[in-house]
């Protein structure tokens, strides 16, 4: 079980780095180990934020702000929302928390496929104005905070949306995802609410894995890190339904 959580851990890294999705696949490994859904949610986040880190600085010559907004206040907005969405997490009763996964992750995938494959605006089109994406990031920070699942997709959209190329939007999502999650990851800390060590063995795997994807998110065709998401997020949809 042991080599499997490192495995599993490895293939989460390299997913979040080339498109996001990575904490389906920890989320799902650990609801089999026998966690309930909000404490294997906890240890996710716990357990990829470190591998996100390491991702977001390989890739870091991918990231940029968006036309007009600075990658600078992209950061903080979801440094913060990070923390936000964790304290609300801590106050949600499990039952609660289990019950709206399944709609989390088939929201996040529709957002993402709409945005990769619905019908695209026109050239001449503006980017939307910089307070839309300040509330779409600091929606997303506290998703993160709160869920992890999918924030990645979603942060993958918004930044599409703000008129990112996807390569350029993929290395900045990484960072920006890594530090909500990083200021998450305290607040669980400080709490205690987590297992230690599926979280270690997830996270050695996610580091190596997520070092690995970041290389990687250089060279893949954009067509196959967005056909990726949306394939492992409605796989993933799928089986939490029929597990409900």
């Amino acid at each position: 079980m042991l080599i499997l959580l490192f495995l599993v851990g490895l293939w989460a890294g390299a997913q979040n780095a080339l498109a996001g999705g990575g904490s389906f696949i920890t989320l799902a490994a650990l609801v089999a180990a026998g966690l309930d859904p909000k404490l294997a949610n906890i240890t996710s986040t716990m357990a990829l934020f470190p591998g996100q880190i390491t991702t977001g600085w390989a890739g870091r010559s991918l990231v940029s702000g968006a036309e007009r907004l600075s990658f600078r206040s992209l950061a903080l907005i979801s440094f913060m929302g990070g923390i936000g969405g964790a304290f609300l997490l801590i106050a949600t009763p499990g039952m609660v928390f289990a019950a709206m996964v399944p709609w989390l992750v088939l929201a996040a995938t529709a957002l993402f496929a709409w945005s990769s494959f619905g019908p695209r605006p026109k050239v001449a089109a503006a980017p939307p104005p910089a307070w839309v994406t300040v509330l779409t990031q600091s929606a997303i920070g506290l998703y993160g905070g709160f869920f992890g699942g999918g924030a990645g997709i979603m942060t993958m959209a918004s930044l599409a949306l703000a008129r990112l190329p996807v390569r350029n939007a993929a290395g900045t999502k990484n960072v920006l995802v890594a530090l909500a999650n990083l200021s998450a990851a305290v607040v669980f800390a400080l709490s205690g609410a987590f297992a230690w060590r599926e979280a270690l063995i997830i996270g050695a795997g996610a580091m190596l894995g997520g070092y690995l994807g970041a290389h990687a998110l250089k060279k893949l065709p954009e067509m196959v890190l967005k056909v990726g998401v949306v394939v492992i997020g409605a796989g993933l949809t799928a089986g939490l339904f029929l597990r409900g």
